[in-house]
């Protein structure tokens, strides 16, 4: 999902959009020269050293990796995805951003 990501943050850059990520490597150390290597700009928490079993995944109910939520504007979840291709998320995320650019127009 990565490559995706870096793509949606380029494209995205101007627009109301934001990933959050949550890793699930056990080990933090190892894990921090890896988001670099990555190039993972956006904020990524780590789900702690329980790995796909941390408090983040059990808290969302995460059941599968990688999981992605859209969230719109509001706060209310619009699409819980696994894994790719992305082609759902893709479009309720622009959907999404576009009602959000229209709720900022409002204003």
């Amino acid at each position: 999902m990565y490559p995706h990501e870096r793509s949606l943050v380029e494209e995205m850059q101007q627009k109301p959009f934001a990933i959050v990520g949550v890793n699930s490597d056990e080990d933090l150390a190892k894990l921090r020269p890896r988001l670099a290597a990555e190039k993972i700009t956006w904020r990524s928490f780590w789900n702690g050293p329980e790995g796909t079993k941390g408090p983040i995944a059990a808290a969302w109910h995460v059941t599968g990796w990688p999981t992605v939520y859209v969230i719109d504007h509001e706060g209310v979840i619009r699409h819980k995805g696994h894994g790719s291709p992305p082609t759902a998320m893709d479009r309720v995320l622009r959907e999404c951003v576009a009602k959000a650019e229209a709720a900022q127009r409002g204003k």
